[in-house]
């Protein structure tokens, strides 16, 4: 077994992560989710510190799915790795 968590599957075609395959990547995807649409209610009024709060949580979560992806994010074309 790799040292390297394993919370998401690669995707099929293209680059970037599929869907979780562990508890850990489902709770990191929740969490998100609970996040992006806590912070309309946080920040209602304010569409600069919304728009900041969405880019942050964003680009974290993008981060750890990054890392934490099955093989890594790289391109594939139907299972197999491309050029």
């Amino acid at each position: 077994m790799s040292d390297e968590p394993e919370w998401f599957a690669a995707k099929r075609y293209g680059i970037g992560a599929s869907w979780p395959i562990s508890w850990q990547g489902w709770a990191v995807t929740i969490g998100y989710l609970v996040m992006l649409g806590a912070s309309g209610f946080i920040i209602p009024y304010s569409w600069i510190g919304y728009g900041s709060i969405v880019i942050i949580i964003t680009v974290a979560f993008t981060l750890i799915a990054s890392r934490t992806t099955k093989g890594g994010w790289r391109w594939r074309w139907n299972g197999k790795d491309g050029d």
